[in-house]
């Protein structure tokens, strides 16, 4: 076992959003998964296990496993391409949401990643109650709530109640159209309920950021930019088949020592 600490989303040290990266050597217990998590204590933790010639690949937070991730993504393929020198330029992985695919691209890696599908509703499921106001979009995906508030300032001076979100037992998205024209809109993430008070960056969330933002801008690709106090962005391009292409740079930040017996 190899264990990994890679900033994702960013060309930067501490920027981005950090994720686990296990490298195993044979499968382990879902609890010892949980347990590795805990103990790195990121929003992520990618586990991968090689078998055949095939590769595959489960996200797990402090709390649980979870279906998706892209920052995790990004970072396995960026250990896989600089630690173990993958001579070709596209990973598959086989994960929860099926085959995911990362290519290398001019000096950034390119996840393919299925399109999330946002419903508008029009009942308030409490949301307004946490924002104080009505927002301009409230869209559900099962337990994903996309929310478009009035503003980029909006959604950066946000301050989320963590005890009413947990209550709610969601994934929320906030978004905004940009206030400048260094990228098309902006983004928030929280999901207490599973972990995570606030997410760094989420390339999973923009699954669903991608599609609404060209819907509305009219514009194909887009950047978005994640306002945590890291920071981050993602290039976003809606292309055939219901696929989303999230593209970004990574830095690995450390390798751990192994000094336990697994």
């Amino acid at each position: 076992m190899r264990l990994f600490i890679v900033d994702a989303f960013t060309d930067r040290p501490f920027k981005g959003n950090p994720a686990g990266v296990c490298i195993l050597d044979h499968e382990l217990t879902d609890p010892e998964y949980l347990q590795i998590a805990e103990e790195l204590n990121q929003a992520e933790t990618a586990f991968l296990l090689k078998k055949s010639d095939e590769f595959q690949l489960r996200w797990f937070t402090p709390r649980t496993e979870v279906d998706l991730c892209g920052h995790a993504t990004l970072a396995t393929a960026k250990i896989l391409f600089d630690k173990y020198s993958f001579d070709k330029d596209v990973i598959t992985f086989n994960t929860r949401s099926g085959a995911l695919k990362v290519r290398k691209l001019d000096g950034k890696l390119e996840l393919n990643f299925p399109v999330g599908n946002i419903v508008q509703i029009q009942e308030d499921r409490g949301i307004e109650q946490i924002f104080n106001t009505k927002p301009l979009m409230i869209g559900v995906d099962k337990q994903w709530y996309l929310i478009e508030l009035e503003s980029e300032e909006s959604v950066r001076n946000f301050f989320p109640d963590i005890e009413l979100l947990k209550r709610l037992d969601g994934e929320f998205i906030i978004t905004a159209k940009s206030s400048t024209n260094d990228y098309d809109f902006v983004s928030r993430f929280f999901a207490p309920s599973i972990g995570i008070n606030e997410d760094y960056v989420t390339g999973s969330a923009h699954c669903y950021l991608a599609k609404y933002w060209n819907n509305k801008l009219k514009k194909n690709p887009t950047l978005g930019y994640q306002a945590s106090s890291r920071g981050g962005f993602v290039e976003c391009e809606l292309v055939e088949n219901d696929r989303v292409l999230l593209r970004g740079q990574c830095v690995i930040m450390s390798e751990l020592k192994i000094e336990w017996e697994y």
